[in-house]
């Protein structure tokens, strides 16, 4: 079967860099169209149907950040990966905050991108087309259709990044999972052990989904990981 053409926006205002990631993208036959302005990269997607796309954080017109925002609320569906030298723990927070998928530190190998690109496009054709469908944990429900979720009836905002560790756990309700199996499934990556994402995140959703209610949801296992489930 002949391998379908993915179209790539890819949003870097360094015209050098942007041409060595647009020469790799397209030796593994994707098609790419370029923006230098997170303007004119918002403009694109509102008029075209890419597959994915790739940002730097810093641009000219609107930063990669707000580019990131905006475009959540008319393709929530869009997988989207930074691109930046900005590497620490918080920016790299802020930027799944922002709705990003995945974030890649410059510089990178280009190998790594494609391996990123191919985890996001293969996660996106899967969650297409499923049907109704609501997880739920005690009073705690996730409506998979809608992307809503309620605890005791009350909706709960979450991230994007958030929601999606958070159906992680719900689709291994009872079982303790490690951080590295969390960041392999929700990040489709494999972080360095001295990284505290994981940790950063649980704490995000304890926040919203267990601090105002009486019943724990989300527990800890010393030394193995994190559990979802009902308090005993």
């Amino acid at each position: 079967m002949e391998k379908s053409i993915h179209n790539i926006l890819l949003v870097e205002d360094d015209l050098r860099v942007a041409t060595l990631i647009q020469r790799g993208l397209e030796e593994q036959n994707y098609l790419v169209t370029m923006a230098y302005d997170g303007l004119s990269a918002k403009k694109l997607v509102y008029s075209n149907s890419f597959d994915l796309m790739i940002t730097d954080i810093i641009l000219p017109k609107m930063d990669g950040l707000e580019l990131c925002k905006e475009i959540r609320q008319e393709r929530p569906d869009l997988p989207i990966i930074m691109l930046t030298a900005l590497g620490n723990t918080n920016d790299k927070v802020e930027g799944f905050d922002a709705g990003a998928d995945d974030y890649l530190v410059k510089p990178f190998e280009m190998r790594e991108l494609i391996a990123r690109i191919g985890a996001l496009l293969k996660r996106a054709r899967h969650s297409t087309g499923n049907p109704i469908k609501i997880l739920k944990l005690a009073d705690l429900e996730m409506d998979l259709n809608t992307k809503i979720v309620r605890r005791q009836g009350v909706s709960i905002h979450l991230t994007p990044k958030e929601f999606n560790l958070l159906l992680f756990l719900l689709q291994n309700t009872g079982r303790v999972i490690s951080r590295s199996e969390i960041a392999k499934n929700v990040w489709d990556t494999h972080f360095d052990t001295g990284t505290n994402y994981i940790d950063v995140y649980i704490n995000y959703l304890r926040k919203k989904i267990d601090r105002d209610f009486d019943k724990k949801l989300v527990h800890t296992k010393s030394g193995m990981g994190f559990i979802l489930m009902e308090e005993e």
